[in-house]
């Protein structure tokens, strides 16, 4: 028998339920209110009372309502048809629904029931399978969507029945699988999984190493991540972070991409509704769309669904990394998700920590950024979820306890400067201050060695040396003044600049710009560091700002020209030139056609 309650209190979207029966943590129930049912979730357990948070409004609930309680926890519904759908924090077919305003009670099946998919299979009758093994495929769009035992089997099985290949709905029987005890169990295309309990198909989970090449610059030749690691993007209102998220989405090497749009205003929601499916894919040449999932919850939905979205994406991103994919897992904004957490523990009355937020966010925010990663799965492909997610600390304040327990969980912290923003300099990650822990592995050292260069990482470590003595010689000259300090240091200042313009600014509606190979940034990070160890000769400090900017120009020219075509050509010659006029005589062949 199901176990029932009956609302005893009421504050927001928090409900005490006097319960008639045993109860477990995370367990789905429903209110039955005024004709529809209105989902919730337990999220904490008394002697007689539980307390649920409710994933729609509560206006109009009144004590005595019936609650009927499910025994199962919040399930992601995964199969065929996900990509290409904008769901909301519940996996609700936002396409499906009618009216401007979602409705209490209006839910919709995820998937489509009805839609045939062209099934083929991998495997044969007889053959010994667990969980998560590929059984077949289908074409979802253009990605093979690998059909899988699922998740929730246990223990090894053998294949006693596999339709032949042939049109069949997710819903239908394709195999028959026996245990070790003989039980039959039949699967179909479509299956459940827990979005709280991370997917662990997979036989290990070995630290991540693999580069991963976004196209931006300042991520790439800078802080750089890798395949299966874990980033995030702080700064205030207005610094360009939903604009970042959209460039890697459209530029990163990844086979599919999930966005979680948690707790964003919903003008900034309705803009990516209305902005993915027009953006051409650069990696594919078809839509964008073809390879994305959006789940959405704005900011004036109830906060329980905006934790729910984020656990529905990541369980997403999981399912298609258990298919040998690699998947980017956008999140905008984790701060909204934060502030959800710390609503219903103070209408809890928990003992509050910083800022009013729950004493075990740390906890929560880094088991939640633990389920990315790179793995090994059973039949020796490979899979990946790299996870990238946003904050939004108030005021700018990157001490706010959000973005430090976020600094713990991440390996990589690309810090968004305002000033940098009001000044135009795109992307605005300030790379003195933002880092990737990824340099200090030395699997990534010894994979980056092999495959883009082995001075690489040395030549980071170098680049950002000399943005941190440009930064200091800035300060300097802000103090004491233009004449105030040595030539030198305006020197040191206008070489910052060339790696700064040249390297950590980029030209998103640019053609070429917009995206740089991982080839053409070594060749180019190459260029900048020699210019940057050159001694010049300068008389007076009037001479050095116009002959630096002469530098930059050039340079932001070959950025502009095709790699190594004959214009990118003429621009180089033209900057061996400008150096020749004042470099020292050693440093003369500075710029050669092999860097």
């Amino acid at each position: 028998m199901a176990t029932t309650g009956k609302v005893a209190g009421i504050i927001a979207n928090l409900v005490t339920v006097q319960v008639d029966g045993p109860v477990a943590q995370n367990e789905i129930c429903y209110i039955h209110h005024c004709g529809v049912d209105l989902m919730a979730e337990v999220i904490r357990i008394g002697t007689e009372h539980v307390y649920i948070q409710v994933f729609e409004s509560t206006r109009g609930l009144k004590t005595g309502t019936v609650v009927e309680f499910t025994g199962h926890m919040l399930e992601a519904t995964l199969g065929p048809g996900i990509l290409s759908k904008n769901f909301d924090g519940l996996q609700h077919d936002l396409d499906k629904m009618q009216g401007i305003f979602l409705q209490k009670g209006d839910y919709t099946h995820p998937l489509e029931e009805d839609k045939n998919w062209s099934f083929k299979p991998l495997v044969q009758v007889g053959e010994e399978v667990v969980a998560g093994s590929w059984l077949g495929e289908v074409k979802e769009n253009w990605i093979a969507h690998k059909i899988m035992v699922p998740f929730t089997f246990k223990g090894s099985y053998t294949i006693k029945e596999m339709v032949n290949a042939g049109d069949y709905k997710i819903n239908d029987t394709i195999a028959v699988l026996t245990n070790e005890h003989g039980d039959e169990k039949s699967v179909s295309m479509a299956q459940k999984w827990p979005v709280k309990i991370p997917i662990k198909a997979y036989k290990n989970k070995p630290r991540p190493a693999k580069f991963l090449e976004t196209g931006i610059r300042v991520i790439d030749s800078i802080t750089p991540i890798v395949e299966g690691g874990t980033g995030f993007i702080p700064g205030p209102f207005g610094t360009g972070k939903t604009v970042l998220q959209h460039a890697l989405s459209k530029q990163a090497d990844a086979d599919m991409i999930v966005v979680a749009a948690c707790g964003e205003r919903a003008n900034e929601v309705v803009e990516i509704f209305a902005e993915f499916p027009k953006l051409d894919d650069p990696r594919t040449g078809r839509k964008l769309m073809e390879r994305t999932s959006i789940i959405a919850n704005t900011s004036n939905m109830p906060v329980a669904a905006r934790e729910a979205s984020v656990y529905t994406a990541m369980t997403i991103a999981e399912y298609y990394r258990s298919m040998g994919l690699k998947v980017l897992l956008l999140a905008d904004s984790t701060s909204r998700w934060a502030q959800a957490l710390r609503e219903m523990s103070n209408r809890m009355e928990e003992l509050p920590g910083p800022d009013a937020f729950p004493m075990d966010l740390p906890a929560i925010i880094s088991n939640f950024y633990s389920r990315a990663g790179f793995v090994h799965l059973n039949n020796g492909e490979t899979g990946s979820v790299t996870f990238i997610g946003t904050v939004s600390p108030a005021g700018g304040n990157l001490k706010e306890p959000v973005t430090e327990a976020t600094k713990k969980a991440a390996r990589c912290f690309y810090a968004l400067s305002q000033k940098r923003a009001d000044s135009k300099r795109y992307p605005a990650i300030d790379a003195v201050e933002s880092y990737s822990k990824y340099l200090e592995y030395p699997e990534y050292q010894e994979y980056v060695s092999k495959v883009i260069s082995p001075d690489w990482v040395n030549n980071i470590l170098q680049a950002r040396n000399f943005l941190i003595c440009g930064k200091e010689a800035y300060e300097q000259i802000n103090i004491l003044g233009d004449d105030g300090v040595p030539i030198e240091y305006h020197e040191t200042f206008w070489k910052s600049e060339v790696i700064d313009f040249v390297i950590l600014q980029q030209d998103a509606f640019d053609k070429v710009d917009a995206s740089t190979p991982i080839n053409r940034q070594k060749y180019m990070l190459n260029l900048v560091l020699k210019i940057s160890s050159t001694n010049f000769q300068f008389v007076k400090f009037e001479e050095v700002n116009p002959y630096f900017k002469k530098i930059i120009n050039v340079l932001k020219q070959m950025n502009y020209s095709e790699f190594e075509s004959q214009q990118f050509r003429k621009f180089e010659k033209e900057l061996a030139n400008i150096i020749k006029e004042k470099a020292v005589a050693e440093n003369q062949q500075i710029v050669t056609t092999n860097v």
